[in-house]
């Protein structure tokens, strides 16, 4: 089994919060139960890539709306302890931080675009693609219902909340970006008047993951304005209690602590 794991973070390449370490350690640990486990995430301007050297493993283009990119997809030439693939779209991500530009609605679908036009053009598909926060959460839609893509639709995906504060929401004056589908499934972008990705994503992914039992329950009554989709979608939602890297949240051999200790150094 292949899994491919669709994040803007993944640590150790890129972190700002929690989404981050989940997608760096779940690869690793899948893989010793046998699974082939990988990440594709942006291509930031940090320290990673200044840090690494990267060998080209695929190209292609991408139209958004009338804008047209090129993108490269990378692959570190040192390896990590899973496979990891960097989507560079020189204009968009060459740049040092993860969020918090003016045009991250056009950076985000441009990396999806890129994403699913590398998926499309591969011989061998992975058997689940597995996206992560409302920055990927066009994927499942657009593999089932954009016409560029219609040799997706049968791929199976799971999409991840990890944070349901942040949706990604914005205006229909940027429907023009999107490749061509039916208009009569307009409504399964839509919520409450604007285009809203994790909407999109709990609408049309075949399963949908929360990081606990708990946060779970917890959406189903503060969601910001999601509650009553997570409930008439409730029976494909798992809540799996999402676990730590414990070699890396390690306190004994932590870098960054001021001093190390452990259950027997501590009385």
């Amino acid at each position: 089994m292949e899994i491919l794991n669709v994040s803007a973070e993944c640590f150790p390449v890129a972190k700002v919060g929690g989404l981050a370490d989940v997608v760096g350690a779940l690869p690793k640990y899948q893989k010793e139960l046998g699974v082939d486990s990988k990440v594709i995430m942006p291509f930031y301007d940090n320290d990673f890539k200044k840090e690494n050297k990267f060998k080209v493993v695929n190209t292609g283009n991408l139209k958004l709306g009338r804008l047209r990119y090129e993108y490269e997809i990378l692959r570190p030439i040192e390896p990590l302890e899973f496979t990891i693939l960097l989507v560079d779209i020189p204009g968009l991500f060459d740049r040092s931080d993860v969020y918090s530009y003016e045009d991250d609605v056009e950076r985000f679908l441009a990396f999806q675009l890129a994403v699913l036009d590398w998926l499309s053009r591969k011989n061998k598909k992975p058997s689940i693609v597995h996206c992560h926060d409302h920055q990927t959460g066009f994927i499942p839609f657009l593999m089932s219902h954009a016409d560029k893509f219609s040799n997706l639709k049968e791929l199976p995906s799971v999409f991840t909340i990890h944070n349901a504060q942040y949706q990604g929401q914005f205006g229909y004056d940027k429907l023009k970006y999107f490749p061509e589908f039916d208009l009569k499934k307009m409504g399964m972008i839509d919520w409450d008047g604007s285009i809203n990705p994790l909407a999109t994503a709990i609408k049309t992914s075949w399963r949908v993951t929360t990081v606990s039992p708990g946060y779970l329950e917890e959406l189903k009554e503060n969601a910001n304005g999601l509650e009553t989709l997570i409930n008439k979608e409730s029976d494909k939602f798992s809540g799996i209690l999402n676990g730590i890297d414990s070699n890396v949240w390690n306190p004994s051999t932590d870098k960054h602590l001021v001093k190390n200790y452990s259950n027997k150094s501590v009385n």
